[in-house]
């Protein structure tokens, strides 16, 4: 096990508990000393004691070990609230709504923080048929390459994974979608907003600056 639960952790959430040494320690079949001993770094709970610590603050023995609460909420089913985490040993994807401890590989993933598309990174949105192509103008070298593209709507997320030496290109049912994600392993995550009377054309618009002003035309429009 690469991380394990520390004294520091153990106080922090006995005291938002409002629990004394001897409370805990009452719960635990240990003595209040012990419990001193492991708060002031002078020693470990067994493994055995994880779970049992673990219920007696209401967490999981996953947010014990790391050190973050987690706390629940009702999220709506809005995939536009969306995280990712990506593994910088496999790769490997995970996808969430909400707050969550993710690990992969004993590494702790944090949630990527998205940046709106540049020019090192364009994206080009097509409508054929009842679809979206989406092509992303970026080399797919072994060293250098978008990993995956993700359609988002309100209510369901649509994920294609790419691989290195392929193409930078994905087909999406149109279904809402409002956002598209994508992740280049160099420089992160990247997104665009689907725009409606510009995207949904039968028409992709390679142009820069004619997108942006098109982009300000449909915002009058369909505000």
């Amino acid at each position: 096990m690469n991380q394990y639960v520390t004294g520091a952790v153990i106080k922090n959430l006995r005291e938002k508990s409002k629990m004394t040494q001897s409370q805990l320690a009452e719960v635990l079949g240990v003595s209040d000393k012990t419990i001193s001993k492991w708060e002031t770094g002078k020693g470990y709970p067994d493994i055995t004691l994880l779970e049992p610590i673990a219920e007696a603050f209401g967490v999981s023995v996953t947010e014990l070990i790391s050190g973050i609460q987690i706390h629940n909420e009702n999220v709506s089913a809005n995939m536009m609230r969306s995280k990712f985490c990506i593994c910088p040993v496999c790769g490997n994807v995970i996808h969430s709504m909400g707050e969550a401890v993710i690990q992969c590989h004993g590494v702790q993933l944090l949630p990527e923080t998205p940046e709106m598309t540049d020019e090192d990174h364009m994206i080009f949105i097509e409508r054929v048929e009842d679809e979206y192509f989406v092509r992303i103008d970026h080399e797919m070298t072994k060293a250098h390459y978008i990993s995956f593209v993700a359609a988002a709507s309100a209510d369901r997320m649509q994920m294609v994974k790419l691989y290195p030496e392929g193409e930078a290109q994905a087909r999406f049912k149109i279904s809402g979608v409002r956002r598209i994600f994508f992740y280049c392993n160099r420089d992160g995550l990247y997104y665009i907003d689907v725009k409606k009377g510009i995207d949904d054309k039968d028409k992709s618009y390679d142009d820069t600056e004619e997108r942006r002003a098109l982009e300000e035309t449909a915002k009058k429009l369909f505000g």
